[in-house]
């Protein structure tokens, strides 16, 4: 059996540099977009469902484009075409997006933004994935998730650091602040020349090479049928039928719809893919779904309860710092954009110090085992948010980012490295990518229940989604022990 040779560290940081520049396609919308929403008219209730935008186009772009380039070999190579055309189409957004004027141009940008992004994401991972042995896996993925976190500080810090230099962050109602606008303009020049600058020192190795060095020890996924296929076709059809007459009957919100929806046409899917004879990237991508091996439906449930967690911190953290820390509820004024600017600060914080335990989490894994330093690291992060509610001092705010910037860095490395150990390699891109469903799955449902949940048990304060978000880390923290940790060495 063939090993893959041994990467040095700096052919390992050349190969995941590019993610220090994909990160700003991330980073930028996640410390901004509430405010930029917000400013240009639409109301707090009203938020989760803008963010719907960069879940729903995940869950579309990046299986196709996994299915996609998992069958791609051309001179450019196998992944790079790829990653490098979301990267050039992304920076194109990040300048638009600032300079929207309408909240449906602002919308609408953000949706190109995230399929951008997700189109270089997913064939990114596999390529980190690709170019390493099982056993270099985990320090290629946290080195991976070193320069996100870089490059997700640097992203977060953009528009407080014009201001610094005397950019104006005044934002009157309907526009957006200068100190945005040249923050999106800066990232949006560092994202193509990060990309650009791992994808032209990166050689891939060619199709025929991967199939020579799969150690054949994959976890065996679990065939369906295509007549368990329409049974569970009926299932997602019933759960998608049932959730559109509680929506109709409780005048629920909006986002209720969307996730009844997507129910509805899963179901729809199935029922068509189950008739299909010959394979194709629909049919592949389905029957992928339904068979995933045991150890993928556990790490999918990790995800889902990880991810419900941090969109509700993507969301919630701007107005509940405002509220809780500057006193006011109000966007565009001084208070709140002063609250929106340090929560920038504690983003670009926690993603540093998510940098930092990319020295330290190798550790964890050498002494505990990857799934256990998992774990506890998600564990951390709980207790993190929960004290962000007994500080006053918004100063002291940066402290609880320690255990979130444990979380963070153990969220976007770890799981993948348990994943990409238990896949071969001609279907790594399309399971990458269907692995990215159950980021969009827990995003989708947090816009949909969160707000009904800060309603019951917090009567609408904002402060309340960081209890929630601790939660969902314990709940992944648990599922996590479940799944077999490699597959190979």
């Amino acid at each position: 059996m063939l090993s893959k040779p041994q990467l040095s560290a700096w052919q390992i940081g050349t190969i995941c540099l590019g993610a220090f520049g994909i990160q700003f396609g991330f980073a930028l919308p996640q410390a901004n977009n509430t405010r930029i929403f917000q400013n240009l008219g639409a109301s707090l209730d009203t938020v989760p469902l803008l963010w719907l935008a960069g879940p729903i186009t995940g869950l579309i772009v990046q299986p196709l484009v996994g299915y996609y380039s998992d069958r791609t070999w051309t001179r450019f190579g196998r992944r790079r075409p790829y990653f490098l055309a979301g990267a050039a189409l992304a920076a194109c957004a990040m300048v638009a997006m600032p300079n929207a004027t309408t909240l449906w141009l602002a919308m609408l940008t953000l949706w190109l933004l995230d399929a951008s992004v997700n189109c270089s994401m997913g064939p990114y991972r596999a390529v980190v994935a690709d170019q390493m042995s099982a056993a270099q896996r985990p320090t290629g993925f946290l080195a991976y998730m070193f320069f996100a976190s870089i490059g997700a500080v640097v992203g977060s810090l953009l528009p407080w650091m014009m201001t610094q230099l005397g950019v104006s962050s005044a934002a009157p109602h309907g526009e957006i602040s200068d100190a945005v606008k040249y923050g999106f303009y800066l990232g949006a020049a560092l994202l193509l020349a990060a990309v650009c600058w791992s994808a032209f020192n990166t050689h891939e190795y060619p199709p025929e090479a991967l199939q020579r060095f799969d150690a054949g020890s994959s976890e065996s996924a679990v065939r369906e049928s295509p007549l368990d296929m329409r049974r569970h076709a009926l299932v997602w059809l019933g759960i998608g039928l049932a959730g559109s007459l509680a929506a109709w009957w409780t005048e629920a919100r909006l986002a209720l719809y969307v996730l009844a929806i997507i129910c509805l046409v899963y179901g729809a899917f199935l029922l068509v893919a189950s008739r299909i004879q010959r394979e194709n990237a629909f049919t592949s991508i389905v029957n992928d779904l339904e068979s995933m091996s045991g150890s993928m439906r556990w790490l999918a449930i990790v995800q889902f309860f990880s991810w419900f967690s941090l969109f509700t911190i993507f969301v919630f953290t701007t107005p509940a710092v405002a509220k809780l820390h500057f006193g006011s509820s109000t966007p565009g004024s001084a208070e709140y954009e002063a609250g929106a600017n340090w929560v920038g600060v504690l983003f670009a914080t926690y993603n540093g110090l998510g940098a930092v335990t990319a020295l330290i989490i190798p550790g964890f894994v050498k002494r505990l085992g990857i799934r256990r330093a998992h774990q506890i690291n998600l564990w951390i992060g709980a207790c993190g948010l929960l004290s962000m509610l007994l500080i006053r001092d918004p100063n002291w705010l940066l402290a609880p980012m320690v255990g979130l910037g444990f979380a963070w860095g153990s969220i976007v490395s770890l799981p993948y490295a348990m994943l990409a150990n238990n896949l071969p390699s001609r279907k790594m891109g399309v399971n990458m990518g269907i692995f990215n469903i159950f980021i969009v799955i827990p995003q989708l449902l947090a816009a949909t229940l969160i707000g009904w949940l800060l309603d019951v048990t917090a009567h609408g304060d904002p402060s309340g989604a960081l209890v929630i978000a601790a939660a969902g880390w314990v709940l992944a923290g648990l599922a996590v022990m479940r799944v077999r940790e490699s597959a190979a060495s």
